[in-house]
């Protein structure tokens, strides 16, 4: 049994025990727990001290586990109807009002309840994350010289110029700035672009949590249509023209949530528009790292080739890793990156120095590029069995593009966009979790889509499984409808 796994059965055996015990009463010593579980000591210490966070036990250093207090009774809630008129007021006709709608971020973070097969997660699987390798370099790192200590606000030197060696040959370490992940990164460039008010031209469909940062620093996002090569160069003229927008974010790899990858011969037409029009192109190359192993060569990052200084770069060793590995990193160049800077150390100070530490010891160990390799093949062998899945039980859902990279599919549903919520909660009765949508959009939807993560599941059977539930669902929809 894995011994996290361990932890939880002890922990939940030892609350069900609790009761036996009259507050302040001492509970067996680890050697008694050990024995009669037939755990670590290991997993009794950290049982423990899950009991203890929880305000269940109080430890005292060579004395033992005891029984805490009863806790106080919690004051009855005020009245706080006062902050609904606070939150809504805007100050003045010239303000404009922020909302904060995290709902589509929320889909793909909420755990859904046991039993559900989990296509809607926004992340890999753990048995795809690399977590052997992950505790080994935490552990190097908390033992290095001065791990403790305050890091440059910039980050760390070496990882920076790690990161600019990623992004491309031009850049050096004094263009990068190491944030707390892509969502940071992204919310931090949205504010140093563009003032509130602003429009900012984005893809449509485009990435929920770029979205919801746009909006909660009180930017207009301004959808511009795509097609299986990418943004249309065409309509994003016209876009600078008509809005006056000085900032366009794209993710021209693997995009979220379609899957398609910029054209070639769009790439320097998306630069060149946003040069005309004095804007920026806040590029978020979030899956570079999550590419399939049959995908060919890739096209080096906007920023690669960018000497004026008109791409913001974004990229995280998060999406490749951990939820939890919560490190990437801005490149800039110009003025800009002196922005950046300023908001960055306002909003957070810098990022803790023994995860820049671990993020180092990963990516320069052996290990670093076998789990790449891992991923690539898994991605790939995961997308294939879901395609499969889904053109034997699903042929009406329309596929536009086959990615070759990213852990998703955009699946277009045959019906009106209204049916959307209503498959979206049809399947969670059947039992499978998937993505609607409408977050994914900032205006109108053309049609009915959902999102399907090969990423976040087990392995090939969970896939097959969770696309024969949602063939349920829509079953069930369709019975009801006729």
């Amino acid at each position: 049994m894995q011994e996290r796994s361990s932890v939880a059965e002890l922990v939940s055996s030892l609350k069900s025990e609790l009761y036996r015990y009259s507050p302040g009463g001492k509970l067996p010593s680890s050697r008694s727990l050990v024995e009669r579980f037939r755990v670590s000591p290991v997993t009794v210490s950290r049982a423990v001290a899950q009991l203890a966070a929880e305000g269940l036990v109080v430890t005292r250093p060579g004395a033992g586990a005891f029984r805490a207090e009863a806790r106080a009774a919690l004051p009855a809630p005020g009245d706080t109807s006062w902050q609904e008129v606070s939150l809504s007021g805007d100050g003045g006709p010239q303000v404009v009002p922020r909302t904060v709608d995290a709902s589509g971020l929320l889909v793909t973070l909420s755990a859904p309840p046991p039993g559900i097969v989990e296509l809607n997660g926004g992340y890999l699987h753990p048995g795809l994350q690399p977590e052997r390798a992950l505790a080994a370099a935490l552990a190097r790192a908390g033992r290095r010289p001065g791990a403790w200590d305050r890091p440059p606000t910039d980050g760390l030197g070496e990882l920076r110029a790690w990161f600019a060696r990623q992004i491309g040959p031009a850049l050096t370490g004094d263009d990068i700035l190491i944030t707390a992940g892509g969502q940071n990164a992204l919310a931090t460039a949205l504010r140093a672009l563009a003032p509130p008010g602003a429009p900012v031209l984005v893809e449509s469909p485009t990435y929920t949590g770029m979205l919801a940062a746009a909006r909660a620093t009180g930017l207009r996002p301004v959808p511009v249509p795509m097609d299986t090569e990418g943004v249309r160069p065409d309509l994003l003229e016209a876009a600078f023209r008509a809005t006056g927008s000085r900032v366009f974010v794209c993710q021209p790899l693997f995009q979220n949530p379609t899957g398609t990858s910029l054209a070639p011969a769009r790439r320097e037409q998306v630069v060149r528009a946003a040069r005309a029009a004095g804007a920026f192109v806040v590029e978020d190359d979030f899956a570079r790292q999550l590419v399939h192993h049959d995908a060919g060569p890739l096209p080096d990052p906007l920023a690669a080739h960018d000497p004026d200084g008109v791409v913001v770069h974004v990229r995280s060793l998060t999406k490749v890793t951990s939820p939890s590995f919560r490190i990437g990193a801005l490149a800039a160049r110009g003025p800009v990156l002196e922005r950046l800077r300023a908001i960055q150390v306002v909003d957070s100070l810098f990022v803790p120095r023994p995860l820049q530490e671990a993020a180092l010891e990963l990516v320069g160990s052996p290990s670093w590029e076998r789990h790449l390799h891992t991923v690539s093949a898994e991605l790939g062998g995961r997308r294939t069995a879901m395609l499969a899945a889904l053109r034997a039980r699903l042929p009406e859902l329309a596929l536009p593009h086959v990615p070759s990279g990213g852990g998703s599919l955009w699946l277009r549903l045959p019906g009106p966009a209204a049916d959307e919520a209503a498959l979206v909660s049809a399947a969670l009765r059947a039992g499978v979790a998937v993505a609607p949508g409408r977050p994914y959009h900032c205006a109108e939807p053309p049609a009915g889509h959902i999102r399907l993560s090969f990423a976040a599941v087990p392995g090939p059977a969970e896939i097959a499984e969770g696309v024969r539930r949602l063939r349920m669902a829509v079953d069930e929809l369709r019975n009801r409808g006729g």
